[in-house]
């Protein structure tokens, strides 16, 4: 046959879409697995047309999950960023968007039985070496997908999926604050260099003479603040112990300034060379932990708050991200937040027999 067709299965977490794959349905070998996923997508391509990528950086994404043999643990989740214009596949980061698929997913797939009206799974995250839980709703047996939950970014309203995160500080770059201070000075800007989650660079929009409610096509469109920010980020990631960072999608780069509709602060990202539309999940957690930091670029302009349960409404250009954060004498200890996720569709995907050799 000149197709090979690999069972897979497309659902949204989130705000991402992506393709998940069952990770004994793929190449052991990890350059003939990214070569597969690269195919599959339809990358590189900016337009993804021979594969089934979307053509953004949210809908080229990929979760590879397999049994877990760790104690207390469901299942183990990879992640794959696979690049729309480049031929490159990139592990290095964590996304919990698709993250909210991967619960779902192992249900569908027989990794974990159902069992009560709501099903934990326990995931571990490869990319970082953290667990999450996802909290499935699975009334009769099955999972849930319809509901009366919506977030921003996404048409509708969905069943709410509940996701907790244990300690994931440090998760990419060894500790909270990677550079060993609450701020940082690249290029004249001051800068605070976070990760909970995810690597990332927070910057005072007003310090890059921006007001903070510019919209991503104005942000994209203006090249002397992409190539700022870019310098930052270069000399950022081997502070933030992420080495040459050119190739990679971390650190992210996260404009704040004060709150418009009512929320803790706005934002917008770029990841890292597009602004977001709106906020990645773990970038929302890290954009949140950094208000309450002492000393940060945040902490002076968010409202965080008080107690030591702390729930911060991120905002972002098409809305808001609710982030729950626990302290314990002080310091995080915990976050947790709520998604939803949605079957699209269940079937093959199929690349050309030549990408993946081996006997089917």
């Amino acid at each position: 046959m000149s197709q090979r067709r690999i069972p897979c299965l497309l659902i949204r977490g989130g705000t991402s879409k992506g393709a998940y794959f069952l990770a004994d349905d793929l190449p052991a070998d990890p350059a003939t697995r990214d070569r597969v996923l690269l195919t599959a997508m339809g990358s590189p391509d900016p337009r993804q047309i021979d594969g089934i990528g979307g053509a953004d950086s949210l809908t080229s994404k990929v979760a590879i999950v397999r049994p877990s043999s760790r104690p207390g643990v469901d299942v183990d989740y990879l992640f794959a960023q696979v690049v729309v214009d480049e031929p490159r596949v990139d592990i290095g980061q964590n996304c919990g968007n698709i993250l909210a698929g991967v619960g779902p997913f192992a249900i569908e797939r027989g990794l974990v039985s159902v069992t009560d009206d709501e099903t934990p799974v326990r995931i571990y995250m490869e990319n970082t070496g953290q667990i999450a839980v996802a909290k499935v709703p699975t009334p009769n047996g099955q999972v849930r997908y319809d509901g009366d939950t919506r977030i921003d970014g996404v048409p509708g309203r969905a069943a709410p999926l509940v996701i907790e995160f244990e300690d994931v500080a440090g998760s990419s770059c060894g500790a909270l604050l990677p550079t060993g201070s609450p701020r940082d000075s690249f290029d004249g800007v001051e800068v605070t260099c976070i990760d909970n989650g995810m690597p990332v660079v927070m910057l005072r929009a007003a310090d890059l003479g921006l007001v903070g409610d510019e919209t991503p096509d104005e942000l994209d469109a203006d090249g002397r603040l992409k190539a700022r920010l870019e310098a930052i980020r270069l000399q950022a990631g081997p502070r933030m112990n992420l080495g040459d960072v050119s190739q990679r999608t971390v650190p992210k780069m996260c404009l704040v300034s004060p709150p418009r509709t009512g929320g803790a602060m706005s934002t917008r990202t770029f990841i890292p060379h597009r602004c977001h539309t709106s906020i990645g999940v773990f970038g929302a957690v890290s954009a949140a932990s950094a208000a309450l930091v002492e000393g940060s670029v945040v902490a002076d302009l968010a409202l965080a708050g008080e107690g030591e349960l702390r729930r911060l409404s991120v905002e972002h250009p098409t809305g808001e991200f609710s982030v729950e954060l626990h302290l314990k004498n002080g310091e995080l200890a915990g976050c947790g937040l709520v998604r939803t996720a949605r079957l699209l569709f269940d079937g093959q995907v199929c690349i050309p027999a030549a990408v993946w050799e081996e006997s089917a």
